[in-house]
């Protein structure tokens, strides 16, 4: 998570959507950088309303902006299942070692997850609170231009990000029965993604 005090601007950092990239390029820039633990750098809305927001109002910010990346789901699932396939994982009970993606998203699927599959949804990450705390803006990870183009023109830089914490790259596929059966229990997912639309960018 990064916070921008003087721009009013809090970067919500979804897993996954290349949050580290843009912590290693605005860091410096940022007011605040929560780096760890992982449960506070990936702080979903609901704990963001709990803990940062409260604190932030006190403090004379009770008209901060947040933003996120969304990822399109198939593809944010993919990276979860190569990013827990790295070759120091293999042995660990979150490992995809000896897993096919097939079995991942089944796995996924299941309402008692193993550990190798229960990486939450995005969705439930940007779930709205009832006191109407919400990502004020959403940009799709498919999009970077629009993002960058919008952190530049708030916080007046020219912006340079190098990947990280990169999955390892390999071709995947998913079983079309899955892929149907995925879209149906999570189209909550799905419809976040899409409602973000392209007829936003600039």
């Amino acid at each position: 998570m990064l916070v921008f005090w003087k721009e009013r601007l809090v970067f919500l950092a979804v897993p996954k959507t290349g949050s580290t990239a843009y912590e290693s390029a605005l860091g410096p820039r940022a007011d605040i950088v929560v780096s760890n633990p992982p449960e506070l750098k990936h702080a979903p809305i609901y704990r963001y309303n709990r803990f940062f927001r409260p604190m932030f109002e006190k403090n004379g910010a009770p008209d901060m902006e947040s933003l996120a990346v969304v990822r399109e789901p198939i593809s944010w699932l993919g990276s979860w299942y190569r990013f827990r396939r790295r070759p120091f994982m293999e042995g660990k009970p979150n490992s995809t070692h000896g897993v096919t993606f097939d079995d991942f998203v089944a796995a996924y699927l299941e309402k008692e997850r193993p550990a190798f599959a229960n990486v939450g949804s995005q969705a439930k990450f940007l779930e709205p609170r009832p006191n109407g705390t919400r990502a004020t803006y959403l940009f799709r990870y498919e999009e970077q231009g629009r993002l960058r183009r919008f952190l530049e023109a708030r916080l007046n830089v020219t912006l340079e990000t190098e990947q990280r914490n990169v999955s390892p790259q390999m071709e995947l596929s998913l079983d079309p029965g899955l892929e149907r059966k995925l879209r149906r229990r999570h189209a909550d997912d799905f419809a976040l993604w899409e409602e973000i639309g392209t007829d936003q960018q600039s």
